[in-house]
């Protein structure tokens, strides 16, 4: 069966919501498991709940305009954090280690493949986890230094063979559109590494076996409790 693994995005020390990716669009997040937007308390109830871990983006951070790391380090002591703040470099994922269980390198901001290399050359890869970032179906990027096709970087993940990968559909966040099983099929021989993220439904969830994905990052879903 699928592992779920809920995911909570934070600004100005919230838990906030939003769709594609449009950070400036959003909002304080509503979720069934807290009566405010307290991180803290969402982190709480969905431990009870008998979550294993939590997926938090640090928006702040990944935009650097700030950060919410005394949040996330204090979520981190109630249920392991897997933590995306914007890593760009080899200085950086060492400096974050401090704060979350697991780190992500997002190929969004990550600064170039040879940072990425270093990396994997140094730290254990049960504290590795990279995600594979799409938006309408090419590899997103926002330095000028990785410029890799999405298929040159699956064959470097091929080599680097980590114990993770979080395929992420951007266009697809919290729009409820359902998975890319095109995209899906490109990573058939990673398959059984793949953390499926993106627009995932309650209907999903049923095709998961089949497509061999074994854990899933879902946050609308799971806040507004169409999936519990």
């Amino acid at each position: 069966m699928v592992e779920i693994v809920p995911v909570m995005d934070l600004i100005n020390t919230i838990a906030v919501s939003g769709k594609s990716g449009e950070r400036k669009t959003y909002k304080p997040l509503n979720s069934i498991y807290s009566h405010d937007s307290n991180p803290v308390s969402i982190a709480h109830a969905l431990k009870i709940n008998n979550f294993n871990e939590i997926y938090i983006a640090d928006l702040d951070l990944i935009e650097r305009k700030g950060n919410n790391l005394q949040q996330v380090k204090l979520i981190n002591s109630i249920i392991p954090v897997m933590l995306d703040c914007g890593i760009r470099n080899f200085d950086e994922f060492k400096f974050f280690l401090d704060f979350a269980y697991k780190l992500i390198i997002a190929t969004e901001t990550l600064d170039s493949i040879d940072e990425l290399h270093k990396i994997f050359n140094k730290f254990p890869k049960e504290r590795i986890v990279v995600s594979v970032d799409i938006k309408d179906n090419e590899l997103y990027s926002k330095s000028e230094n990785f410029n890799l096709s999405l298929d040159e970087f699956i064959n470097e993940l091929e080599s680097l063979n980590p114990n993770e990968i979080i395929l992420l559909d951007i266009s697809k966040v919290g729009t409820f559109s359902g998975v890319n099983q095109k995209l899906i099929s490109k990573f058939s021989t990673l398959n059984e590494k793949i953390v499926l993220g993106g627009g995932i439904t309650k209907e999903d969830l049923e095709l998961m076996d089949d497509l061999g994905v074994k854990k899933v990052l879902i946050g609308s879903a799971i806040h507004n409790g169409e999936i519990k």
